[in-house]
């Protein structure tokens, strides 16, 4: 098979051309990852290598993940993943010493609306320090919303460790209807009871879509 470039894609769909022509922030995070791997594998496509890769990210709970977890795409060697991790902690740098801090629902909702474009439902935690600062965003779980994959120890486990005053939680509803549902408010009664108990607030629960989103904090729901 010869090898894929995004040459054979149409100029509306080449990240590059996007990005010229609108900018960076106009891009998906899959397409930004594929402006920092530059090309793909000649039995995979570019786009289709970062999707891998973004899924190898949403799946870390960590910043920075393992070398060996991004070294297991197929077309991912070593100077490719020290490539990726460099970037990452280069933006981490740029981005960590201003001090991201959250005063409302949609300071929160900029944080966390690229993951809007996932198929899955994400499921978030944003730890906070006492002047309510980003510490760290963690994605918690992928799948549909339920009590097995939201369960307090997955949620206030790094939290914890971060010694987090509080924490926003949030996840994307790919349907693009933010309304909250039953499982919704039940799973953010059960974490706001272990939040209280940890000592560790939740401020918010954010449900999400592309362009709009909903507050449990805004709605009077906490």
């Amino acid at each position: 098979m010869k090898n894929l470039r995004l040459s054979t894609l149409s100029p509306e769909q080449r990240p590059r051309e996007k990005a010229r022509k609108n900018g960076v922030e106009s891009l998906s995070d899959r397409e930004l990852l594929a402006l920092v791997l530059g090309r793909g594998h000649r039995n995979m496509h570019v786009l289709q290598m970062a999707e891998e890769l973004l899924r190898c990210l949403d799946r870390s709970k960590d910043v920075l993940p393992d070398a060996d977890a991004i070294q297991s795409i197929h077309g991912i060697g070593h100077a490719r993943a020290a490539m990726v991790l460099g970037a990452l902690e280069f933006a981490r740098r740029r981005i960590r010493p201003g001090g991201h801090r959250i005063k409302t629902a949609e300071d929160a909702f900029h944080l966390i609306k690229h993951y809007a474009d996932r198929q899955q439902e994400h499921f978030l935690c944003i730890s906070l320090n006492g002047a309510n600062e980003v510490i760290c965003t963690r994605v918690v779980s992928i799948g549909l919303l339920n009590r097995t994959q939201v369960h307090p120890r997955e949620v206030f486990s790094d939290p914890l460790k971060d010694r987090a005053g509080a924490v926003i939680i949030a996840h994307n509803h790919p349907s693009g209807n933010v309304e909250p549902g039953s499982d919704d408010i039940e799973t953010t009664r059960r974490l706001q009871e272990a939040g209280r108990l940890l000592g560790i607030a939740i401020l918010d629960h954010i449900v999400f879509s592309l362009d709009r989103y909903f507050s449990f904090e805004e709605h009077r729901l906490l």
